[in-house]
């Protein structure tokens, strides 16, 4: 048994301790059953010495009324030889001569208490990790859903098809990178929330690659997304020495095209935020050339942006994909003018 939970600690995370404490109480229950309802019980665990003993308390009496619960003198004698009325006697048990329906109950809170390890060693194990970029392997692929059985570390997730990119196109033994969207507990045990599409996971990206958005001298403010198409990133810096747009795009747009790359060629354009929103609008509709941005309704968020005639295609974009980020980015209904 000591040998078991020692491979399950080592396996699962799951302390030794935990477990042996869910056993304790597995005993407990099943006493309490087999004999009439005492739950005096007495399991000695000793991990350094590997023994595992339990025992069963009765009081001692003249007359024994209720088995379950005493014991004569004469027998308390023969097992504490100083025993005398009214003392408590431990009497050890052979857990070999319980019964089935007894060993059934026991596995099945042994086996809940496994679960509620297992989940308490992932949780813990992902506290960490919730925010963060990942590396996990693809071990088995849904050839119904497409979702992919992901494993990281020792610990399993699943990767939904409306997480993936559109091109994500996994095989088994892949090495794939994933953003923890979020750990909790769930009614099976814990659950892993993993997305290789979210927003937040586009940010991690550049969290990993720009060294002033990690050290917080760069802040993404917004970001709006098509992913694998096109994506917007509004970004302002905190020191006044520090180009924020630059920053992110890197000497000779290192920083930016390795960041693409990873993202299988999606279009990023990094633009700069304003707390003004006239001048927020005209950056978020970069590439193209803003003349103006005129309120049309400041409650609801309304504006009207007016462009030249020849860019009006440009500030559009194709299928409407450039005015309808900026729209995101701004989070304003921007109506296009030319």
């Amino acid at each position: 048994m000591f040998d078991s939970l020692a491979v399950l600690e080592k396996e699962k995370g799951i302390p030794v301790s935990f477990v042996l404490e869910k056993i304790s109480r597995a005993i407990v229950t099943v006493c309490r059953n087999n004999y009439g309802g005492n739950d005096d019980v007495v399991v000695d665990i000793d991990e350094k010495k590997n023994t595992f003993e339990v025992f069963l308390r009765k009081t001692v009496v003249e007359e024994v009324d209720r088995k379950s619960y005493e014991i004569s003198l004469e027998d308390a004698l023969k097992i504490n030889p100083k025993a005398k009325i009214g003392d408590k006697v431990n009497i050890k048990l052979n857990t070999k001569d319980f019964g089935r329906i007894a060993v059934q109950t026991a596995r099945t809170i042994l086996k809940q208490g496994i679960r509620d390890g297992e989940t308490g060693a992932i949780l813990r194990n992902f506290e960490g990790k919730k925010g963060d970029t990942v590396v996990a392997i693809v071990e088995k692929i849904d050839p119904k859903t497409k979702a992919a059985s992901i494993r990281i570390g020792n610990v399993e997730a699943i990767l939904l098809k409306k997480e993936q990119l559109p091109s994500d196109n996994f095989k088994e033994g892949d090495h794939i990178k994933v953003y923890v969207v979020d750990v909790k507990e769930g009614t099976k045990g814990a659950k892993i929330l993993v997305s290789r599409i979210c927003d937040e996971a586009l940010k991690q990206l550049f969290v990993n690659e720009v060294p002033e958005v990690n050290d917080g001298t760069v802040e993404i403010v917004s970001v709006a997304r098509e992913p694998e198409v096109r994506s917007k990133l509004a970004v302002l810096s905190h020191n006044p020495n520090v180009d924020p747009v630059g920053a992110c795009i890197g000497q000779r747009g290192m920083r930016i095209n390795s960041i693409i790359e990873e993202l299988n060629g999606e279009k990023l354009d990094i633009v700069q935020y304003s707390d003004d929103i006239k001048e927020f609008v005209k950056n978020a509709l970069s590439p193209a050339n803003v003349l103006r941005v005129e309120i049309v309704d400041q409650e609801n968020c309304v504006c009207d942006a007016f462009v030249p005639e020849s860019e009006l295609s440009l500030a559009i974009g194709n299928k409407g994909i450039n005015s309808r980020l900026a729209g995101k980015l701004t989070k304003w209904r921007i109506n296009i003018k030319s």
